[in-house]
């Protein structure tokens, strides 16, 4: 995949981040998605590429734009999959909350898991504990194996886990089990990519969240070493309908993170809201500041990118 495609992505994450960012405190989560869906596709038609959204906004009948299937890009140039979240965290950028941003996973034809949109088990650790993680266990086995790793007790170890009345169970053994846990309201993308940072004091992610979310956090943890497990878990009967139709049979599957983002992936994303993962945007009298990364998993290059964005040269911002 060209590298060049790398930098060519993040100009799409952060036209969409500065859209939705307008809307930031609004209280209006239509109108914050909505704007990030129009800025991404956009830009998106600026790219030299044949794209093709595998993990978009949901299926054509239920979004107009950027739906599971659409061809994206300027037609010319390499075939592409594209897993894109244009707004990750669209209540907490409504509520003016921390950690939401415009988040994209790009791959080869057929590197990218065209999950269904139902929820989806997860556990996520950074490179030093790759390997070592197994869905499949209790969460309290997964603590005491990362610790071992680590060479610390389970309670130095910080578990992330989304606040939901779901994980009620979860965060009860967590606690049982004495480490101690992050929650967070909404955003498990930036929450598992967390795992990776030695200084965002997270170790681990747990709990059940979108599946589509869980490709784009694999491709994610690709690009740095990590690693990520999941298991779908649908909900009902048009759930195991819907995995079926995108190809999976085995519901009961567990996905390794090889399998959900194979190959040589990008990953790219720029920061709404203020996060322990990046900045958000900056309004100035002359535009806004914005800050991204850009992964590859090819050479496990990082970019952290500070943009100054003068609306009076961009007509499009």
């Amino acid at each position: 995949m060209n590298r060049n495609l790398a930098l060519e992505f993040v100009r799409v994450t952060e036209m969409a981040a500065i859209a939705s960012a307008r809307q930031m405190g609004r209280g209006d989560e239509k109108a914050a998605d909505q704007a990030a869906v129009d800025a991404m596709r956009s830009m998106l038609d600026s790219v030299e590429c044949r794209g093709t959204v595998v993990i978009g906004e949901g299926e054509r009948d239920e979004a107009p734009m950027l739906y599971i299937g659409e061809k994206v890009g300027s037609g010319n140039g390499p075939e592409i999959e594209i897993a894109l979240d244009p707004l990750e965290g669209t209540t907490i950028c409504a509520n003016g909350m921390p950690n939401s941003i415009s988040v994209m996973a790009i791959g080869d034809k057929g590197n990218l898991l065209n999950a269904p949109d139902i929820y989806m088990q997860k556990i996520a650790v950074g490179s030093d504990c790759k390997g070592v993680i197994d869905i499949t266990k209790s969460p309290t086995e997964n603590l005491k194996r990362v610790a071992e790793v680590k060479n610390c007790r389970i309670q130095d170890l910080t578990a992330i886990v989304l606040d939901r009345p779901r994980h009620s169970d979860l965060i009860k053994e967590l606690r049982q089990s004495g480490c101690r846990i992050y929650l967070i309201v909404d955003g498990d993308v930036s929450a598992a990519i967390a795992t990776t940072d030695p200084d965002s004091g997270v170790d681990i992610l747990f709990g059940t969240g979108g599946a589509p979310e869980g490709v784009i956090a694999a491709a994610a943890l690709r690009c740095v070493g990590g690693d990520f497990q999941g298991i779908l878990k649908p909900r009902s009967d048009e759930d195991i309908v819907r995995a079926k139709k995108m190809g999976i049979d085995n519901i009961d599957k567990v996905f390794q993170i090889d399998e959900l983002a194979k190959g040589n992936v990008l990953f790219c994303a720029t920061g709404v809201t203020d996060g322990s993962f990046l900045p958000g945007v900056r309004f100035k009298s002359w535009g806004a500041i914005t800050n991204s990364i850009v992964m590859r998993s090819e050479s496990g290059t990082i970019r952290n990118i500070q943009a100054h964005h003068r609306f009076d040269m961009k007509p499009r911002y």
